[in-house]
């Protein structure tokens, strides 16, 4: 199954609402230090008791991330892209970047050399971004489809 990679995230709940949804999907999600309080109530609150239904993994760096990750293709999600995460076809071993909450992901992750492509999600003119954990459900859930769904029904 795919697996999603945060780079920094900095707000629980949003990662609280993707370790539901990884355990939801059976995707993995791999998250890149530094990390706010893993034990955080809003994170425990979004993920409610699916934590232990998720695979989780926790990583140094991005060097880190890549090394446990890799190969594989890379899918950097940024507004600043021009390709749409629809014009892909998904593979089951994909990764799905995204960046930090405030800022997304800075230009030199996005043009990281393990990185393949960046992909947008369309939105309205003159909006700046989406939820993060909204970005995660809508391209797990369309490399998911692309799948089949596989052990979904």
């Amino acid at each position: 199954m795919t697996r999603i990679l945060f780079f920094e995230p900095r707000i629980p709940g949003n990662t609280g609402n993707t370790i539901r949804l990884a355990a939801g999907t059976g995707a993995e999600l791999h998250i890149v230090n530094p990390l706010f309080d893993f034990e955080d109530s809003k994170l425990r609150r979004a993920g409610l008791d699916y934590a232990d239904l998720a695979v989780v993994h926790l990583h140094d760096s991005l060097e880190a991330a890549f090394a446990a990750l890799l190969p594989a293709r890379v899918f950097a999600f940024t507004a600043k892209a021009t390709r749409s995460y629809a014009d892909v076809t998904y593979e089951s071993n994909d990764v799905l970047l995204f960046g930090p909450e405030p800022t997304g992901l800075p230009d030199e992750v996005q043009h990281h050399e393990s990185v393949t492509d960046r992909l947008r999600i369309p939105m309205l003119p003159g909006r700046r971004s989406m939820n993060l954990a909204n970005c995660a459900a809508i391209a797990t859930y369309e490399a998911w489809r692309q799948q089949g769904f596989a052990e979904g029904f």
